[in-house]
């Protein structure tokens, strides 16, 4: 194997490795927290809403996920039913 091969795979190995680590907060928070159901009896401690679910390019209900924390600071993913923004009328 010549050096410019392995200068290649390392190169290539490198931008994987960068790819990885720059995932978003709210993605790495919804894989470590349990989504919790949306109902009208929920009982909701909403201090800081950290990432919600865009809508704009939907049309009709769609499920949404909000990422928050609560008053003890614990985070909860939260999902629930919204109607798109998406639609138009023309």
């Amino acid at each position: 194997m010549n050096i410019s091969k392995v200068a290649i795979f390392l190169a290539l190995g490198s931008l994987g490795a960068q790819a990885f680590a720059d995932e978003s907060h709210s993605t790495v928070a919804t894989r470590q927290t349990p989504v919790e159901s949306y109902t009208y009896a929920t009982r909701l401690d909403i201090k800081k809403v950290i990432a919600m679910t865009d809508t704009a390019d939907q049309c009709g209900t769609v499920p949404v996920q909000m990422i928050y924390e609560d008053s003890h600071g614990q985070q909860h993913v939260l999902q629930y039913q919204v109607m798109g923004t998406g639609c138009s009328n023309g």
